[in-house]
């Protein structure tokens, strides 16, 4: 299956207030299953597919909501930083 989306709708997508989703419409990544014989290109579609949404979903009962700095700075140290704050 051919999968594109514009940068619109990625827009679009990024933009949604996870707050504001109920939960039962965001997809539990613990039931999204990717073949690991599929080349990397492949799974990366295969996911974007079966998560409707990579910016915003659920695991479990935990709403997630992805989003990037351009200040390269990585996750690990936004950890790493937060968790030295407690």
């Amino acid at each position: 299956m051919d999968y594109s989306v514009t940068s619109e709708q990625l827009i679009s997508l990024r933009n949604i207030d996870v707050r504001t989703v109920k939960g039962e419409e965001l997809v539990d990544l613990r039931d999204i299953k990717i073949s690991d014989d599929l080349p990397q290109s492949q799974r990366v579609v295969e996911f974007v597919e079966q998560v409707k949404n990579p910016f915003c979903f659920k695991v479990g009962k935990i709403a997630v909501s992805v989003g990037f700095t351009h200040d390269g700075v990585t996750f690990e140290q936004r950890m790493e930083n937060y968790l030295n704050t407690l």
